[in-house]
């Protein structure tokens, strides 16, 4: 699920929580299995198997009741998710264990952090728990040991429907907490609101603060293009 322009989606600390909360909620509701989870700025990664509903009923649930939050704690209102999730069935044992890879090692790959564990906002740590949360662990360590499992997240050059952000100049806690220091804004979106000298030289400040073109434009929601003539000013 990402959001809609790639832009930011978990702003802060809360946002994060509210998600996993509502991930937990509609786990109850739907009745789907949770082997997964991954939440990175402006986009999240879930794993899931629907039992009693439908994945897009149960998504429809997760992404109203998010974005309904969101909005109203934000001041804003509209879409935030872009269309429709895109999705890929997992058909076997193997394939299953390598997008569970996959899914975890996401922050590494942006490099948000060195390793797996660090990141708090994935369903990894569950794994390594005497006792699961809001995730279905008991199926995945059916097949893998607990040291399996954390040496089979150690290894593993897994591609499959996205393409991950290259390492920013700065990782996206700090972009987001100078966008809106810089900005002094609630959200890192309120800039898409801002009048066109003033946004300008919110962004000009931050590309010279060391943010990446490509990482203002997702956390903000201002296109790549209109950073990158700012950029040639």
């Amino acid at each position: 699920m990402r959001g809609i322009n790639k832009q930011v989606i978990f702003e802060d600390l809360e946002d994060n929580r509210k998600f996993i909360k509502t991930l937990s909620t509609y786990r109850e509701t739907s009745g789907y299995k949770l082997f997964a989870y991954c939440l990175m700025g402006n986009h999240c990664h879930l794993l899931i198997r629907a039992d009693s509903e439908s994945i897009e009923k149960a998504i429809k649930r997760i992404a109203g009741s998010y974005v309904f939050w969101y909005n109203r704690k934000y001041d804003r209102s509209g879409h935030l998710f872009q269309d429709r999730f895109k999705s890929e069935a997992v058909e076997n044992d193997r394939y299953l264990l390598a997008v569970l890879r996959y899914i975890h090692q996401n922050p590494v790959r942006a490099g948000l952090c060195k390793n797996v564990a660090d990141y708090e906002f994935s369903s990894y740590g569950e794994y390594l728990k005497s006792s699961s949360g809001i995730v279905d662990t008991e199926f995945i360590l059916s097949m893998v040991s607990k040291g399996e499992f954390t040496e089979f997240h150690r290894n593993g050059d897994d591609n499959f429907m996205d393409i991950e952000e290259k390492r920013n100049y700065i990782s996206d806690i700090n972009a987001i907490a100078l966008i809106k220091e810089i900005g002094k804004c609630k959200s890192t979106t309120d800039l898409q609101s801002f009048d066109v000298a003033h946004r300008d030289k919110v962004i000009a400040e931050l590309l010279g603060n060391s943010l990446s073109i490509r990482q203002i434009s997702r956390l903000t929601g201002v296109s790549k293009g209109v950073v990158e003539r700012i950029s040639r000013k």
